[in-house]
């Protein structure tokens, strides 16, 4: 019997599950792994940008999740680190498909790097380290 690898993987609690899933897709290619419909009309996601995954979850619609207090989530709460080949590619992707430039792609720090905040409020920043780790 093989041992499942231990991982850790961000699930999101986002308003409009479906128009993020979308946006995702959209704006840094994810295609969805695993979607669960709850008679309530909640919708839980697992998605994947090239073999990273991560979870999505709300309701279907704006109308009925619960109101989540905006200071403790999203924004400098949390941020979504996506690592790829072409930080700049994804970076304008993402711009096209909705997200907000916080700060250009760039070098510092050792990392090729920029951040956007998506349509739901959550900051992403996209790059990739400078030198092979």
């Amino acid at each position: 019997m093989r041992k499942r690898k231990t991982s850790i993987l961000p699930w999101l609690s986002i308003r409009n599950s479906k128009k993020a899933a979308l946006f995702y897709e959209e704006a840094f290619g994810a295609i969805e792994t695993y979607r669960m419909e709850t008679p309530d009309g909640g919708l839980v996601l697992r998605l994947s940008v090239d073999g990273a995954e991560f979870w999505v979850s709300g309701q279907s619609d704006d109308q009925s999740i619960t109101e989540i207090n905006k200071e403790n989530v999203g924004g400098d709460t949390i941020k979504m680190v996506l690592t790829v080949d072409n930080p700049d590619r994804v970076f304008e992707q993402a711009l096209k498909a909705g997200a907000k430039e916080v700060f250009p792609v760039g070098d510092d720090y050792g990392w090729r790097l920029g951040r956007l905040s998506d349509p739901f409020g959550l900051h992403w920043e996209i790059g990739k380290p400078l030198t092979v780790e």
